[in-house]
C-alpha cells in the first residue's frame, strides 16, 4: 500500500557524483544518502516520495511530462547545471502546472556570477539554497504542508 500524496524529487546533472565531486562546495554526503534522508522525512510526514536523477536534460523533461498522469502533487527539483541553461526544462515544468520547490545544495549567490540566474525561480513556489542536504528536508516539509493545506 502506497502512501499519498505523491511528491517527486528530481535531481539534475552531476548530482550522482555527490560525495566525490567538489566536497568543499557540495559536502561529502552522497546522493544515495540524500535520497534515504528524503525517504525517511517523507515517511514521517505521511507522503509518498519518488526520487529520480539524470544527467540528461531530455530524461528530466520526460519525467516532468509523466508527473501529471502519475497524479504527482508536488515536485522538488534540483536542476543543478540546467538551472542556468534549460529553457526546455522550465517549459516542461510550466506546462505540467504542478507546484515545485527549487533546491540547491550550495548558496548559488555566493558563487560565480553565471550561477546567480535561474530559469526556474520565478515559477517556483519556493527556492532553497545553501542548506546542503537539509535543503531537501525543508523542501519536503514545505511541499507536504502545502498539499495538506489544499486538502483541508
Amino acid at each position: 500500500m502506497s502512501l499519498s500524496p505523491l511528491i517527486w524529487v528530481l535531481h539534475g546533472p552531476n548530482l550522482n557524483q555527490l560525495g566525490v565531486r567538489e566536497p568543499e562546495i557540495y559536502g561529502s554526503t552522497t546522493l544515495d544518502q540524500i535520497n534515504q534522508m528524503i525517504a525517511d522525512r517523507a515517511k514521517s510526514l505521511g507522503v509518498n516520495i519518488d526520487c529520480f536523477q539524470s544527467n540528461h536534460e531530455g530524461a528530466l523533461i520526460e519525467r516532468v511530462h509523466q508527473a501529471g498522469p502519475a497524479s504527482v502533487k508536488f515536485i522538488v527539483i534540483n536542476p543543478a547545471g540546467f538551472t542556468h541553461t534549460s529553457v526546455a526544462l522550465r517549459d516542461a515544468l510550466a506546462s505540467a502546472a504542478i507546484p515545485f520547490v527549487e533546491v540547491h545544495l550550495s548558496n548559488v549567490h555566493r558563487r560565480e556570477p553565471f550561477r546567480h540566474h535561474s530559469y526556474f525561480s520565478d515559477l517556483a513556489e519556493a527556492v532553497i539554497c545553501g542548506l546542503g542536504p537539509q535543503g531537501y528536508s525543508a523542501a519536503i516539509e514545505f511541499a507536504a504542508q502545502r498539499i495538506n493545506n489544499r486538502r483541508g
